[in-house]
């Protein structure tokens, strides 16, 4: 028993990492940042900018230089002298803790054209709320502004999606705001205009995505349509997917498959998967996913069945061109001690695959991360996983207990029999435009296959949902060889509704396999 005990502990708590059947490894990057993290956002320094609710009283990091927040309109610590908010920087595993002062409990986020984190909404003080964040490298001093323009209507478990421009968002429902409106605002005095299908239950954190058309996918409940967003006008209304309904509290996720330059980025297909199937801690969660064209006549949901039931799931575009389905609850749905049974395993989908082929259950780590936890894609290709904290207050005893730990997992494309075949870039513009063609240069130690670019938005975790989520599949010529290495042509996105102006992670792939990752802006 000792013997099984240790061997347990190790797997758990080792730092480092741990094979299991080749299915991918875990690794613990630190085990204390001293928050929650509910909230995730990788800026293109590579930093995490994490963030919790400020309302439960003190964290497990200290404000530098004396420094505290004092607000009376905080409920447990009106003179708080921790952090809510820290930047993490995984690579050399730096943490420094930020100032924010209003509550972010259930807000949103996305990143602006220039880098800037804009995030909105919350509770309490925080519901009108608008903050930023300018990003600065590792050793920086940058923190959150409060600024002072407020939200037409308070927004908590809302959803916001970047523009084409870069430089504005759409801010979409939340409690008991059926409605949107535009951050900043498209004119002085502009408010906030209703969508009828975000009426209902189940109809937080909706879903919501950039059509390559320029029109939007708005995912509620059960329903969805798309939305002319410059005219307020609903275009299509999609047919309602089937079984239990995905959003908060039922907590599906959803993910923006693949836009590729085969079909001259005009097919759009969304994956919707897990979810509740009763709002009772002890029933079982969903294990349906649904796929749904949005481009074009359309049709209906296409099924299949997850082999792990889930929700609380968060669902990543990993850089091989996959779907990753990872953290969650196989019982129970959304809120404080309202889950059990943790979805230990990861789940790999590969949408090209036949039906029946599609799923892979990858290695599992020995973290329950389930409400308030999230997933964010790394450069290097691996996917750092922080938070879960299944109860109103920091509480570190009992089931599932805090958990300020943050791990990595590296999907089986990372496994080291692979380093031969897996490309490094070795020339890359910082920049380029649409429609741009533009050369890459790469070195392999075999080739071995075809050789393609994905491109990674960087998206905000939050509540099963990553915000602003989409991959692009760039085209390119064939490799030919360039001095000690080979060299690619590479055709840009077609526009802004493909590609909104951001910063993305560039992968090179060769036959399945990524370079590490490496930050351009694009527009």
């Amino acid at each position: 028993m000792l013997i099984l005990y240790l061997v347990t502990f190790l797997l758990r708590f080792s730092w480092s990492p741990v094979l299991v059947n080749g299915q991918g490894t875990w690794q613990v990057l630190n085990n204390d940042v001293g928050i929650a993290a509910m909230h995730a956002a990788l800026s293109h320094y590579d930093t995490a900018i994490l963030l919790d609710r400020t309302n439960i009283g003190p964290s497990q990091i200290a404000l530098p230089g004396g420094l505290c927040r004092n607000n009376d309109a905080d409920l447990i610590s009106k003179h708080d002298c921790t952090a809510h908010s820290v930047m993490y920087a995984p690579g050399p595993n730096n943490n420094r803790p930020l100032f924010i002062i209003t509550d972010t409990w259930c807000s949103s986020g996305q990143f602006m054209a220039d880098g800037t984190l804009v995030q909105t909404g919350g509770w309490r003080d925080g519901n009108f709320k608008i903050r930023t964040l300018t990003p600065c490298p590792v050793g920086g001093n940058c923190n959150w502004d409060e600024t002072d323009v407020a939200l037409t209507n308070g927004r908590w478990y809302a959803s916001n999606q970047v523009l084409p421009g870069g430089n504005r968002q759409i801010v979409v429902g939340g409690i008991g705001e059926p409605n949107y409106e535009f951050v900043p605002k498209r004119a002085p005095g502009e408010g906030a205009f209703g969508l009828g299908i975000l009426n209902g239950a189940d109809n937080l954190y909706p879903f919501v995505y950039l059509l390559p058309s320029g029109e939007l996918f708005i995912f509620s409940g059960r329903n969805s349509v798309a939305l002319n967003y410059n005219t307020g006008v609903v275009t299509q209304n999609f047919p309602p997917i089937p079984g239990n309904p995905r959003n908060y509290p039922s907590a599906g996720s959803a993910a923006l498959l693949p836009l590729t330059w085969q079909n001259g980025f005009g097919t759009a297909e969304v994956m919707v998967c897990g979810g509740a199937t009763a709002h009772n801690p002890g029933a079982a969660a969903s294990a349906s996913c649904g796929r749904l064209v949005v481009t074009g006549a359309g049709g209906g949901w296409a099924m299949e069945n997850m082999p792990i039931r889930r929700n609380m799931g968060e669902m990543l575009n990993t850089p091989d061109g996959n779907i990753l389905i990872i953290n969650g609850a196989q019982n129970g749905y959304q809120g404080w001690g309202l889950a059990n049974n943790p979805a230990l395993n990861p789940v790999k989908y590969s949408p090209g695959a036949a039906p029946g082929t599609r799923f892979q259950v990858l290695a599992g780590t020995g973290v329950a991360r389930m409400y308030h936890s999230t997933a964010t894609l790394l450069t290097d290709g691996r996917v750092m996983v922080a938070g879960s904290n299944t109860h109103q207050f920091y509480t570190f005893t009992g089931p599932f207990p805090t958990q300020l730990k943050v791990e990595a997992f590296s999907p089986p494309y990372l496994g080291a029999n692979f380093n031969n075949v897996r490309p490094g870039i070795t020339g890359l513009p910082g920049g380029f435009g649409y429609n741009q063609v533009f050369t890459v240069t790469f070195v392999v130690g075999a080739r071995v296959g075809g050789v393609g670019v994905n491109l990674n938005s960087a998206p905000y975790s939050t509540h099963s949902f990553s915000q602003g989520q989409r991959q692009l599949s760039l085209k390119t010529s064939a490799p030919v060889v360039a001095g000690g290495g080979w060299s690619i042509q590479v055709t840009g996105p077609p526009n802004a509704n493909v590609a909104p102006q951001q910063y993305y992670i560039f992968f090179v792939v060769q036959n399945g396999i990524p370079s590490r990752g490496a930050w351009v802006h694009v527009g």
